[in-house]
């Protein structure tokens, strides 16, 4: 099966991307507050060139109607080491295309807490605002917590007025990482590996039954299982030893575990969890999305597969490389680095004999 089963591990959270951030120098003194104005204004820091005007440009999307700008609350370092409550999530699409982008496809629309490791996921066929916008609403309507803070990346299918008017209704602050700064989401690009590609694959699904199969699989047995079952290690804290960081983790949590323990968990939902994983058995649960995803998987475009293009590869053989002359195009490099054969080398003789001094 192209998923490799469930079998999911515990992680640290946000671990993997976030070293590499936290133990880079900062740049945040750098960048000042110019991160959020948009790339056409000029920084404050820096000074007026004589004469200079400010281009007219339309207001940028990051700015309400007012002209007020959205800031980000967290610099990207140590955000879970501040992030001291739930309701602060990071999302991000997740690409279901296999080896062609052309036409459209599935995403799987990720969103995970940075505080409580709680994540939930929808299927969604393109990545339309308005389709994004509502995956989002349903996501909000049965989180056991209420929706503080989204941080996403840069992408259009959440910078755009669809969202920030949603989310500027329900009181909701939207930020945004840094462009090509893969760190500054460390915690959901770590759930896009662990809780949608191992499971489902690097296989192209755009068909409609697809997207409502998998929608099935994550608004039922995964989302138990993965967040009532599954637990997990939170950074408690960094302590530099000479050169070296040692990173001490807290004992192993489900996300229920750490939901019941915020302040914002709401009593109703947390109980009728609570009820829900007594009755549930985690063994059973697994069959189930086994099942499911071998279904999934039978629903993939085999066209436009990993597995297929591989197949088609083998059986039609090496490529024959048609090229108007040696030395041309993108072998230029590659030959200006060969000798031809038949010349010899100043050194040897034309039988590849050495010449003795």
């Amino acid at each position: 099966m192209g998923s490799g089963g469930v079998s999911v591990v515990g992680a640290a959270e946000g671990d993997p991307a976030e070293l590499d951030a936290v133990d880079s120098p900062t740049v945040q003194a750098q960048r000042g507050d110019g991160e959020a104005v948009a790339g056409y204004q000029r920084a404050a820091d820096r000074p007026a060139v004589a004469e200079e005007k400010e281009p007219v440009q339309a207001a940028p999307v990051w700015a309400d109607q007012t002209g007020d700008v959205v800031k980000a609350p967290h610099s990207g370092k140590n955000r879970q080491l501040e992030c001291d409550q739930a309701g602060f999530a990071e999302i991000d699409l997740v690409s279901h295309s296999g080896n062609s982008g052309e036409g459209e496809f599935a995403y799987t629309l990720n969103l995970t807490d940075i505080h409580t490791g709680w994540t939930e996921s929808r299927g969604l066929l393109g990545k339309g605002q308005e389709g994004v916008r509502q995956a989002l609403e349903e996501i909000q309507n049965g989180l056991p917590f209420e929706l503080l803070g989204l941080d996403s990346d840069n992408g259009s299918e959440f910078i755009n007025w669809h969202l920030q008017g949603w989310c500027k209704q329900r009181k909701i602050q939207l930020t945004r990482g840094r462009p090509y700064k893969k760190d500054d989401n460390a915690h959901i690009e770590q759930k896009n590996w662990t809780h949608v590609r191992k499971l489902m694959g690097w296989e192209r699904y755009d068909s409609r039954a697809a997207v409502e199969a998998m929608n099935d699989l994550y608004r039922h047995e995964l989302r138990l299982w993965l967040n009532l079952y599954l637990p997990s290690v939170k950074l408690v804290k960094k302590v530099r030893v000479g050169s070296k960081v040692r990173r001490v983790y807290d004992a192993p949590q489900t996300p229920l575990e750490r939901v019941m323990a915020s302040a914002s968990a709401h009593p109703d939902q947390i109980a009728a969890l609570k009820k829900l994983r007594a009755s549930l058995d985690p063994f059973q649960l697994g069959k189930v999305i086994e099942r499911k995803i071998e279904g999934i998987y039978a629903m993939a475009n085999r066209r436009h597969s990993p597995q297929a293009m591989q197949k088609k590869r083998e059986q039609s053989g090496p490529k024959t490389k048609i090229s108007p002359r040696p030395g041309c195009g993108k072998d230029a490099r590659k030959a200006s680095l060969e000798i031809a054969p038949r010349f010899p080398l100043s050194h040897s003789h034309g039988d590849g004999s050495k010449l003795h001094p």
